[in-house]
């Protein structure tokens, strides 16, 4: 059987190729497909009558398959973070099992369906459980000073604007102001993952 650190190292360079893999995905189906751009959120690509919903959840299969394999890839001491992540794929993985509807209509100000309740659900979970993997790793000095600071800008990035996002979605609702916010905040999440998987692969390697 392969040593612990080179199935690390191995799961390390994998999360990076699908986080860039899911990122682009992403980003082909967002700005190719039907979508109302900056005014609407990013899981409208997925929408089933757009031409590139088959795109969009390759493409989010493929960052939930990132965040599994980071999980695998931190080493034993980081277990609170290896959890948050797995959780966080989980998540990711269902909101592109599950679409929403056209609009994708969350509560308070539209009336949603079931999928988009769970879609919305699991998009919410996800991203706050990456975003606390982020802080848990900033706070554990077992994850050594590259992987702390990593982890420190990805939160203190982060954190503001998932606040700033629950509190668009509470007030005004879909718009420009959310779906300008969201794109960033996922864009922060993509950028840690990279940056994180990265940092795993040469610790490894020194």
């Amino acid at each position: 059987m392969p040593e612990p650190g080179v199935v690390r190292a191995a799961a390390a360079s994998a999360a990076a190729g699908c986080v860039v893999a899911g990122t682009v995905a992403v980003t082909v189906a967002v700005v190719a497909g039907p979508g109302p751009g900056l005014t609407g959120y990013v899981s409208e690509a997925g929408v089933t009558d757009s031409r590139y919903a088959g795109t969009y959840r390759i493409g989010v299969f493929a960052l939930a398959a990132a965040l599994l394999l980071l999980a695998v890839a931190l080493p034993p001491a980081l277990r609170a973070a290896a959890a948050l992540l797995a959780g966080g794929a989980a998540g990711t993985a269902l909101s592109g099992a599950v679409t929403c509807t056209a609009g994708c209509p969350l509560p308070p100000f539209q009336a949603a369906t079931v999928a988009d309740l769970v879609h919305g659900g699991a998009s919410v979970a996800a991203t706050a459980a990456v975003v606390l993997a982020m802080l848990a790793l900033t706070l554990t000095p077992a994850a050594g000073r590259r992987l702390r600071r990593i982890s420190g800008v990805g939160a203190a990035l982060a954190l503001p604007l998932s606040a700033a996002i629950a509190l668009a979605m509470l007030t005004v609702g879909r718009g420009s102001v959310a779906g300008v916010l969201e794109r960033v905040l996922l864009a922060i999440a993509a950028a840690w993952g990279l940056a994180t998987a990265a940092a795993l692969g040469l610790a490894r390697r020194s």
